[in-house]
């Protein structure tokens, strides 16, 4: 499995610090963030003013828990694992339990997202794509994003409203 930044020193602090001066250069119009209840930052929230002028609002999360499940998958690479699922059942060389990698993987889900607003930022200055057209999936109402609306509706927006016109196409 590649996985990028696994590694990572960088406090989560100074990531989200970064990924803040990378939108305030990139002209976003305000940031704020969103915690979890354990008081972690849980997503970046910003805006930038839509095509049409109307400000629109992205939610950037970093989801600490699938992290968590990736780096530990990762590390068990096909060993036997609990009954509970926190530690190997029979390695005799890897002694680590599942909540070792707790922190590692808040530090590699927000350097994900650093690395993935960086790129989608120069995309942006260099002409090969706009805010809107990046951001799409992350723009938020709210409640949901754009892209958990589709999936929730079972990808019908996706989807020709009438299927005859597939037919007559071919």
């Amino acid at each position: 499995m590649f996985l990028k930044n696994y590694t990572s020193e960088v406090p989560v602090s100074q990531t989200i610090y970064r990924i803040e001066q990378v939108l305030i250069k990139c002209r976003v119009t305000g940031i704020t963030k969103e915690y979890n209840p354990q008081g972690q930052v849980a997503a970046i929230i910003f805006q930038f003013p839509g095509p049409t002028g109307q400000e629109l609002t992205v939610r950037l999360p970093a989801d600490k828990e699938k992290a968590l499940e990736a780096l530990w998958l990762n590390y068990a690479d096909g060993e036997k694992l609990s009954a509970d699922g926190q530690r190997l059942a029979y390695s005799p060389y890897k002694k680590k339990k599942r909540s070792d990698f707790a922190q590692q993987a808040e530090r590699t889900a927000w350097k994900i997202v650093q690395d993935w607003v960086e790129v989608q930022m120069s995309m942006i200055q260099m002409n090969q794509a706009d805010q809107l057209e990046v951001f799409l999936p992350y723009i938020w109402d709210g409640e949901r994003t754009i892209y958990r609306k589709i999936k929730d509706s079972n990808f019908r927006a996706l989807l020709p409203e009438k299927t005859d016109d597939l037919c007559l196409a071919q």
